[in-house]
């Protein structure tokens, strides 16, 4: 019967795993900071790293298959429970800056569907605009506070329609050649295989951390493995497949960039608005006017709004639902009347609202302001990713218990111990780097101190505000002794 159920196929697990892990943005963002050498970059990444990681984490997800709290069960069944309570509140805290760039981003969206332009917010100063992502967050802290069925199926709906808009976006721009015969291609010899090799300078290796960031994810498929037909071949066929799919995405994406955009001569407002340029130009090539960017817009403002709520209150549920009492205290845990985590979300709202306000102390335009932000995340971020990897060694240091799972990606304990290793040594190394901030310190001084300080001290602040809330919890057990 346990085989009987297993109705997913692996072109099903490549699938949901491409529509968790992927988005348009992905390849803007990293050719806004590499250019047409970040062909090279996808490639190597997906190769050492990105197919690695996701066989980890299926092998992960098939050993402790019946474990529902996902990274942090991996480290509590291989560790102790005070690392599985920093591995969650690891996995809640890097959710901050990530919230914090929603409303940008739905501003951005916003003026693009009423303007058909980036003017909108491009023309705000730094104290409105601030106000103005401050207000929308705490309305879409509000509003998921008072249900999200809606708002899930909107966000449903836009995340399959921005998958769809994604792989559109290749094939427009692959077919404009041949609507096109007199095209110019914007990024000189295309045709050359040096365009293509990055300089792996100091300033190369700083931007890792966003193409780190652009692929992590996966450990959110873990609960599909056994449900996989026959896992052992099915789960690690489906991981290729998606990697090739996510290959695809990003090679041919980053190529349609480069047909748009100058590698050479990078708009600094790509970020912002390159995916709505990039639609733009393809709707004139096409003949279809704006009609690309409007919807693509819309899909963008549904898609921001309903994942700004959702993603407030799901990794609330997940990181408080089960709380241990001996590492959260009570007032952490409270719920109302309805269930609501109460002082969850007050806190969720303390912290987004103090990285939404931080730009007022060094950021002085919009397009700044989207490049911090997304690289903020993209140190933040991968963190997360760290558990996953001490997870994966754990595993080989209790080697003998944990033997008999269903997949195994490496079955020799050295070999799968150095493994995951090597994905938390590269992953630390990329945040690390990543660093240093992706500003000009001759053109805006306050800005590359400001990116430097802030890079460096959310994520240490972030991680650090863990460790109160144990000491918070024994003094509570204390008092009520």
């Amino acid at each position: 019967m346990e085989k009987d159920s297993k109705q997913i196929s692996w072109l099903m697990i490549a699938l949901i795993a491409f529509n968790i892990t992927w988005s348009l943005g992905n390849v803007v963002n990293n050719f806004a900071q590499q250019g047409i050498v970040v062909i090279t970059s996808w490639i190597v990444l997906l190769i050492i790293y990105f197919v690695p990681y996701t066989l980890m984490v299926g092998q992960l997800g098939s050993t402790f298959k019946d474990s529902e709290g996902g990274v942090s069960d991996w480290i509590k069944h291989t560790s102790t429970k005070q690392l599985a309570f920093f591995a969650a509140w690891t996995y809640w805290v890097v959710q901050i800056p990530y919230l914090a760039q929603k409303p940008q981003s739905i501003l951005i969206a916003l003026g693009w569907i009423i303007q058909g332009n980036g003017e909108f917010v491009g023309s705000l100063s730094m104290p409105v605009l601030v106000a103005l992502c401050l207000f929308t967050f705490v309305l879409l802290l509000y509003i998921s506070t008072k249900g999200l069925q809606a708002l899930k199926f909107l966000g449903t709906l836009a995340g399959s329609t921005m998958l769809i808009m994604s792989v559109l976006f290749i094939l427009l721009a692959a077919g404009v050649p041949f609507i096109k015969s007199d095209l110019q291609l914007a990024t000189a010899n295309m045709d050359q295989v040096s365009t293509y090799i990055p300089k792996f300078d100091f300033s190369y290796f700083t931007t890792i951390a966003l193409l780190v960031f652009s692929v992590g994810g996966a450990e959110a498929i873990s609960p599909y493995v056994n449900k996989v037909k026959n896992p052992a071949k099915g789960f690690p066929k489906g991981m290729i497949a998606m990697a090739i799919i996510i290959g695809a995405c990003a090679i041919f994406g980053s190529f349609a960039m480069a047909m748009i955009f100058d590698s050479n001569h990078i708009p600094g407002d790509l970020m912002r608005n390159g995916a709505y340029q990039a639609f733009a130009v393809l709707g004139q090539h096409w003949g279809i006017g704006n009609f690309l960017v409007t919807i693509y817009g819309l899909t963008q403002f549904i898609g921001q709004a309903s994942t700004l709520a959702i993603c407030i209150d799901a990794p609330l549920q997940i990181f408080l639902g089960s709380a241990d009492e001996d590492f959260i205290p009570s007032w952490l845990r409270k719920r109302t009347k309805s269930g609501m985590l109460i002082n969850g979300y007050l806190l969720t709202g303390v912290l987004v609202g103090i990285i939404i306000i931080l730009p007022l102390f060094g950021l002085k335009e919009i397009d700044g302001l989207v490049v911090w932000m997304t690289n903020l995340n993209a140190i933040v971020s991968p963190l997360c990713f760290l558990w996953v990897f001490l997870a994966y060694m754990f595993l080989y240091r209790h080697w003998d218990s944990f033997k008999n799972a269903e997949y195994k990606f490496v079955k020799r304990p050295l070999l799968g111990f150095l493994v995951g290793a090597w994905g938390f040594a590269f992953t630390a190394f990329a945040c690390i780097l990543g660093m240093a901030p992706q500003v000009d310190f001759a053109t805006h001084p306050t800005e590359w101190w400001f990116s430097l300080a802030t890079n460096i001290i959310t994520p240490i602040a972030l991680l650090a505000l863990g460790l109160l809330l144990p000491w918070a919890a024994q003094r509570e057990k204390k008092k009520q002794a």
